[in-house]
């Protein structure tokens, strides 16, 4: 693969990464003022509601994006831009149906769900968020569309421009429905605080799903003329709606499944943990607050790196559709080589820093969890290389499913799941880890899918992995940068006070690991000038 085309594939996949990264940045910030408004009896109404919802999201379009993406790419890689441009709509009928139907069943179901999980308030957001859904499918279809014709920077705008907008409403909206509620003003029959702060949260995310899909409306009006110039250069027949409609049903559905699992997993943690410990005599409250640091404080951190794995993985998709679609079997596997490495020499660095550093991480951004502060920081030191594995299983399922094995990581992900739910039960009901068993089954989890699917890409793709290059020297790398960090810190913090000493050592660290990645010949002169930003200052 030729240096332009590397450097292509790279800054994709950096647009969404630094997009996904500006986007949790933001999330941090206003999530921090929202657990202090709601409290912690609201943030565990307001994650259930998330992991119902976004099983909901799953089911009806989270695929959306990913199966557009991939089928356009395939046309498009062909010349085949009517057919594109008619799966494209066919696509966005399938969204509206999926997206109406998920709203109507969360909707018309939400005290179904209140009962079921044993949270009074639970119907209140899950209704704000059955609205999300609809909104969010045919926006994804969108994201999609221009993804498939390998222009990331649509999808990363209408990200920043969703997650800037939500924090607004979201902090907004909570804090107003609070003092309602505190005030003992009746709005929408809200039997608590709790349930009128989480209620506020949701409408944040329905308000920033909207703000998107308009901005991809004013794009698509922008875009007529490009539309034109495509479609005049392309005489081939169409295709029938039947056959776009089943390749796209065929393409989603190993993708539903995949991702349900993983959302399923989630949703049934809180089941399992929640009736359980309830059965060990464990209260109520005690059951919902560790819920709420793991799903809160502890996710929030592991999510931030993950969701730049997540962004690569959608930005490598199109390029891998294509070589394989050609048959290029050469590019294909360097195009597998560079996002694995590029994707690697980000999660496991973070995963290490994180857990250096986890103390004034906590602390410094939820100086409020009072006696929860030390289960915190533990679970996110005992927990952070969760992050290596989910970085590399989405990645890798990305993978396999650009070259046309869909099934292998449903596969994958169905038999991790019953490993980690019989994990989970097994560790709350017979010992007294408590909330320590839910990160055991939350490492557990990913390992296992990335060992089956590394083992499917070298057996089915015939790809040898470059171990010491993509896993060893950025592994020896980062330990020597969370030993630095954390050495730093603990020197500077008598001085310097929590957050100054946290900001030397995060900026410490970045140096070492640099240094270190140079000094192991991690990374060569060729893939320094293909990378953007720093790439300008090896060119010369």
């Amino acid at each position: 693969m030729s240096a332009q085309m590397k450097r292509s594939l790279v800054v994709q996949g950096s647009i969404l990464a630094v997009a996904g990264l500006i986007t949790k940045v933001i999330g941090f910030i206003y999530r921090i003022p929202m657990a202090n408004i709601m409290g912690n009896t609201g943030n565990g109404l307001y994650s259930v509601a998330f992991g119902i919802y976004n099983i909901a999201l799953t089911l009806s379009s989270y695929s959306m994006p990913l199966a557009v993406s991939k089928l356009m790419s395939a046309r498009l890689a062909k010349g085949q831009y009517k057919n594109a441009y008619r799966l494209f709509r066919d696509a966005l009928f399938l969204a509206f149906f999926a997206g109406l139907t998920g709203c109507l069943i969360l909707f018309f179901g939400a005290d179904f769900f209140a009962g079921l999980y044993k949270k009074e308030g639970l119907q209140y957001p899950l209704r704000i968020l059955a609205l999300t859904v609809m909104v969010v499918a045919i926006l994804g279809t969108c994201r999609g569309f221009f993804q498939g014709h390998r222009n990331m920077v649509p999808t990363a705008v209408s990200q920043v421009i969703e997650q800037i907008v939500n924090a607004v409403v979201s902090v907004a909206a909570a804090s107003s429905f609070v003092k309602m509620a505190e005030s003992g003003t009746e709005h929408a029959g809200w039997n608590s605080v709790a349930a009128a702060g989480a209620t506020g949260g949701t409408l944040g995310t329905f308000a920033g799903a909207f703000a998107a899909l308009v901005m991809f409306v004013l794009i698509s009006l922008g875009r007529q003329k490009a539309r034109s110039i495509e479609l005049s250069g392309d005489d081939l027949a169409d295709e029938e709606h039947r056959l776009l409609f089943k390749a796209i049903l065929l393409t989603m559905l190993p993708v539903i499944l995949s991702q349900t699992i993983y959302q399923i997993g989630y949703t049934l943690d809180d089941l399992i943990f929640g009736n359980l410990m309830e059965k060990k005599g464990i209260l109520k409250t005690a059951v919902t607050d560790m819920q709420g640091v793991f799903n809160t404080q502890y996710n929030q951190m592991i999510n931030l790196p993950v969701a730049i794995a997540t962004a690569m993985a959608s930005a490598t998709l199109p390029g891998i559709v294509a070589s394989n679609a050609r048959k290029e079997t050469e590019q294909l596997k360097e195009k597998i080589s560079t996002v694995l490495r590029v994707n690697m020499l980000i999660a496991i660095p973070s995963a290490v820093g994180l857990a250096a550093l986890a103390e004034p991480i906590m602390g410094v951004l939820f100086p409020r969890l009072g006696d929860y502060m030390l289960t915190a920081v533990m679970l996110l030191r005992t927990g952070s290389m969760a992050v290596v594995f989910y970085a590399l299983s989405t990645l890798t399922t990305s993978i396999l499913q650009g070259c046309d094995r869909m099934r292998v990581p449903v596969r994958h992900s169905a038999i991790s799941l019953a490993i980690h739910v019989l994990l989970v039960a097994a560790l709350t009901y017979f010992t007294d880890l408590g909330v320590y068993g839910l990160i055991i089954g939350n490492v557990t989890f990913p390992l296992l899918v990335s060992a089956m699917n590394c083992r499917s890409v070298a057996k089915l793709i015939r790809y040898r992995f470059r171990w010491s290059d993509t896993f060893i020297k950025p592994f020896l790398a980062a330990s020597v940068m969370g030993a630095a960090a954390y050495g730093v810190y603990f020197l500077t913090r008598p001085v310097a006070g929590m957050l100054l000493a946290m900001i030397t050592a995060m900026l410490f660290a970045i140096a070492v690991y640099a240094c270190m990645l140079i000094a192991l010949k991690a990374v060569d002169r060729e893939e320094l000038r293909s990378m953007p930003f720093i790439g300008k200052y090896f060119r010369k």
